[in-house]
């Protein structure tokens, strides 16, 4: 499939998934999540070796939200319904990235609004340049969050700050979402591909486990302790058929660096 609002480069191990739409601020209508679910899919299947993903955006923003004038929510008086198209296209892709089989990074330049927001939070590591900020802006357009934001915010920031967010659609920029909880760093515009990509290449180097370990943290959220519990054990077992688990007791035990192959 080849990309209109998309581009996709793989070096290092490390995919790149860049939106790229610059004068839409990479609003990310229906034929853009689209190619993005395209692009994901090909690289779980190992795209030219690829055992890590950063997502971003080209330009000055991350993501501006869904589309409105190409294929998003619905305008008012379509004969869709708003929610038709998170049916169909954004909840399946969300869904896709949350049982992703290995590490995501999202790096976060300028404006991460509406579904692109939900889009940023979806990073098992969230990067933001110091320009970035997050917004709610449903409110704005008399609509409310999605993109699995209601589920993500108060499980990363807690109830009253998720409400905020939600109920007042301000700009929560990268030094206070950073303060919040709400991603892992904050690094100079400059630096932040590269930043994201060298993280990235750290990940892809390390043990199959990373991708048990994503996935075994999404349950989590949803699981009572008993039941977390017993999936540590079965994610255990799967762990410890790896031949990444031999590699790295042999290289404790000769004291060396171990050489993970994701395998």
């Amino acid at each position: 499939m080849s990309y209109a609002k998309i581009t996709l480069q793989v070096a290092d191990q490390v995919a790149t998934v860049t939106l790229n739409d610059p004068a839409t601020m990479n609003a990310a209508g229906i034929d853009t999540i689209e190619e993005l679910a395209d692009a994901f899919a090909q690289v779980a299947k190992g795209l030219d070796g690829a055992r890590a993903v950063v997502l971003t955006g080209a330009g000055r923003g991350f993501c501006s939200g869904a589309n409105l004038s190409g294929g998003g929510a619905a305008a008012p008086g379509a004969t869709r319904q708003a929610g038709d198209a998170l049916t169909t296209h954004y909840n399946p892709f969300i869904t896709l990235l949350r049982d992703f089989p290995m590490p995501l990074v999202t790096a976060v330049n300028g404006a991460a609004a509406g579904v692109g927001c939900s889009l940023a939070l979806m990073g098992d590591m969230i990067l933001a340049a110091e320009s970035a900020y997050f917004l709610q802006a449903f409110r704005r357009i008399g609509l409310v969050p999605d993109g699995a934001s209601t589920y993500l915010l108060p499980r990363m920031i807690g109830r009253a700050r998720a409400m905020e967010m939600a109920l007042m659609g301000e700009r929560i920029d990268a030094h206070k979402a950073l303060d919040w909880g709400l991603i892992n760093r904050v690094v100079p515009d400059f630096e932040l591909l590269s930043e994201a990509q060298s993280l990235a290449r750290a990940l892809a180097e390390g043990p199959a486990a990373l991708g048990l370990i994503r996935k075994i943290m999404w349950r989590s959220l949803d699981a009572d302790f008993a039941t977390q519990l017993d999936d540590e054990a079965r994610t255990q077992n799967a762990a410890g058929r790896t031949k990444d688990f031999v590699e790295g007791v042999q290289a404790f035990l000769q004291k060396r660096p171990a050489r993970f192959t994701g395998q």
